[in-house]
């Protein structure tokens, strides 16, 4: 009798670890899967990235109604040579996703380079704001202002100027590589200069590029899941 009442509690500790376990790992998994501390969030979009884009529209606008109370959304398209705010800062998560449009997926649509465009959307985050800052940047990273070549690619004065905005503001960029219609569509080295710019952006701010590779393109469902990841490692860092 006595050892089977050892047994008997044996294995009820045994289901109470198992069970405080998988708890904490459903806990582990729910925080993996959703942003879980409030961000003040600009999504900018290159308005001459390929057609393909459109078709993560409603995964982008799914990840927006995911964010917490608490979160605030800007919505914008970086076109030609300009930021086109399609909605300003706002805590309505439904309304920032139903601003998202399709890109216009044209050259006449392409920007000097986006980086302008982030540059000025900096400008619109609320400096009195205590939740986190981030960008989240949707572009080939390629700035052809001053030309293409090797010597300025990932070194020019606007892609220096958006990091040190970034840092004053204390804004993490985060950025998805998507190609545009222009050169980063047909052209090997361009993507990658676009992508070593983005990369930099990014490690440079305190947020992180995201690729599939200098060629094509395939969906942005590992990028966000990933970029949930790094945002919830930024909130326990800060916290």
């Amino acid at each position: 009798m006595f050892y089977q009442r050892l047994v008997t509690i044996g294995a009820a500790l045994v289901l109470t670890l198992s069970a405080s376990v998988a708890g904490l790992a459903g806990e582990a998994n729910d925080r993996a899967g959703k942003v879980y501390e409030p961000v003040n969030l600009a999504i900018l979009i290159q308005d001459d990235v390929t057609s393909q884009v459109s078709n993560e529209i409603a995964d982008t606008r799914n990840f927006i109604r995911s964010l917490p109370n608490g979160s605030k959304v800007m919505v914008g398209y970086i076109t030609a040579g300009s930021l086109q705010v399609s909605q300003p800062f706002t805590t309505n998560m439904d309304e920032a996703a139903k601003s998202l449009r399709m890109p216009r997926s044209s050259t006449s649509a392409s920007p000097y380079n986006p980086y302008v465009g982030v540059v000025e959307a900096l400008r619109k985050f609320d400096a009195s704001s205590n939740a986190r800052n981030a960008v989240l940047l949707i572009s080939d990273g390629l700035d052809t202002s001053h030309g293409f070549d090797a010597s300025s690619a990932g070194n020019t004065v606007d892609l220096h100027r958006a990091i040190k905005r970034a840092n004053d503001r204390n804004v993490a960029v985060y950025a998805f590589y998507a190609p545009t219609v222009g050169l980063t569509s047909r052209n090997w080295l361009a993507a990658s200069y676009g992508q070593s710019s983005l990369n930099r952006l990014a490690n440079d701010t305190g947020g992180k590029a995201f690729f599939q590779g200098s060629t094509g393109f395939v969906s942005f469902d590992s990028h966000f899941r990933g970029l949930v990841r790094r945002l919830n490692e930024r909130s326990a860092r800060i916290s």
